[in-house]
């Protein structure tokens, strides 16, 4: 879990892995050179499976992501942001496939998309098999960054590209689907934080993406596919800012984040009391340990 100032996130992301059925794991929180109280809200968990790294500058996602690997040493090796929310069942249920499916090398999940004020407004799904998750390498691959739960012989055998700013998930895939195989669970694993959206990181993302993409490409029809991509960013970004702009966000943008079932909505929010009660305990008896 890298982070950063993420001060009045944490703690509950850390309930929600304290809160897993699987309950041999070390979790690794790796501060990212932050301003805020960030680092000292971990120590206040005084759980022995979890270990703060702190880095003294900003160093990003993708190097922090690198270094956790090299630091670890555990057979499987999955990933979440200081925002987000670990459904339960979670690692249970992605190590119980990776054992299940020796030829899978990444596996991961749904997501329920939260707002700022907590509420479900959605769920990403992506589509199960690896062939169909590769469908279309210089776009996208549909399979949600912050659920990923992999071998970790295979992180190390492809590290992020440090430069690839904010598509460092897409870059890795790439350079990984042909020699890899990949899955996504169809339940939700994870609640992902978007309480707001950033055009300035939706456009640096789309520009590295282009970028990247005609880098990669060859000649003949791999690169004309590569041009059309860019093509196709320039228009979404266009939308994008079309969106943002008027302020009507997610009515227009309705790909990022289709419906949410009543149920899912109803776990959700049983998911997240939970986590809530989690984090209010361990913070409080920390507070009265006598110093």
């Amino acid at each position: 879990m890298p982070v950063h100032n993420c001060r009045t996130t944490v703690a509950e992301s850390i309930a929600s892995i304290l809160n897993q059925t699987l309950e041999e794991w070390e979790l690794v929180v790796f501060d990212d050179g932050s301003h805020d109280e960030t680092p000292d809200v971990v120590r206040r968990f005084a759980d022995p499976r979890i270990r703060l790294v702190e880095g003294k500058t900003n160093r990003g996602l993708p190097a922090r992501l690198n270094e956790i690997v090299r630091q670890t040493s555990g057979t499987f090796f999955a990933r979440m942001d200081g925002d987000d929310i670990s459904y339960p069942n979670r690692l249970m249920r992605q190590v119980e496939f990776l054992r299940n499916h020796p030829e899978v090398d990444l596996v991961a999940g749904a997501v329920a998309v939260f707002d700022g004020n907590g509420e479900a407004i959605g769920v990403r799904r992506g589509p199960r098999k690896h062939r169909q998750i590769c469908a279309r390498p210089y776009s996208r691959f549909p399979i949600a960054h912050p659920t990923w739960l992999g071998r970790a012989d295979w992180f190390r055998r492809h590290p992020y590209r440090e430069d690839a700013v904010r598509i460092e998930d897409w870059d890795l895939l790439f350079g990984a689907y042909r020699q890899s195989r990949f899955a996504n669970l169809q339940e939700v694993v994870l609640g992902y934080s978007e309480a707001s959206l950033s055009l300035r990181k939706i456009a640096a993302a789309r520009w590295y993406h282009s970028r990247l993409v005609t880098e990669y490409a060859q000649s003949g029809p791999t690169y004309l596919r590569a041009l059309v991509e860019v093509g196709s960013q320039a228009t979404k970004l266009a939308l994008d800012a079309f969106a943002l702009g008027t302020g009507l966000n997610h009515r227009v943008l309705k790909h990022r984040v289709p419906p949410i079932s009543r149920a899912e909505a109803e776990t959700w929010r049983e998911v997240r009391k939970a986590v809530h009660e989690t984090a209010s305990q361990c913070l409080e008896e920390r507070e009265s340990v006598p110093a």
